[in-house]
């Protein structure tokens, strides 16, 4: 059983659904994070962002590429690195005043389409095994 294609509203409202979970995953793990922190020992700083911050909104845009790209295509992944640099760049133009989150906006986009390519060819893969499967039979 190979997947149907979908009508072009369902493709409409999911690539919104995405776009809008891309920009989420910014704001609701890192993007309420401005603070550094400071090594008492050494004065160095670090940050913003902790580790697990960055692992969840990973995490979060992996399982929601996945599961739409599985489910509903491959190519809605096109939508997740202009909505989340979208997100990151209005959090970073409200904060910087020399202009250099524009250097930093493309090297967002540039990894978050590097890391929507990878998620999109999983998600082809998974969906051609998913067309593969044999249906079981009851009683052998």
């Amino acid at each position: 059983m190979t997947p149907t294609r979908p009508s072009p509203l369902r493709l409409l409202g999911a690539a919104g659904v995405l776009a809008a979970a891309s920009a989420a995953a910014w704001f609701v793990w890192v993007g309420w994070d401005h603070e550094y922190q400071v090594d008492p020992a050494t004065g160095v700083a670090s940050g913003p962002y902790e580790a697990w911050q960055v692992v969840g909104c990973a995490l979060t845009l992996l399982v929601a590429g996945v599961v739409a790209g599985v489910l509903v295509s491959p190519w809605l992944l096109a939508v997740v690195p202009p909505a989340f640099t979208a997100a990151w760049t209005v959090d970073a133009a409200a904060s910087d005043e020399t202009g250099l989150f524009v250097v930093g906006a493309v090297l967002v986009l540039l990894g978050a389409s590097f890391g929507a390519a990878v998620v999109a060819l999983v998600s082809l893969g998974l969906r051609a095994a998913r067309g593969r499967r044999v249906p079981s039979t009851v009683g052998g």
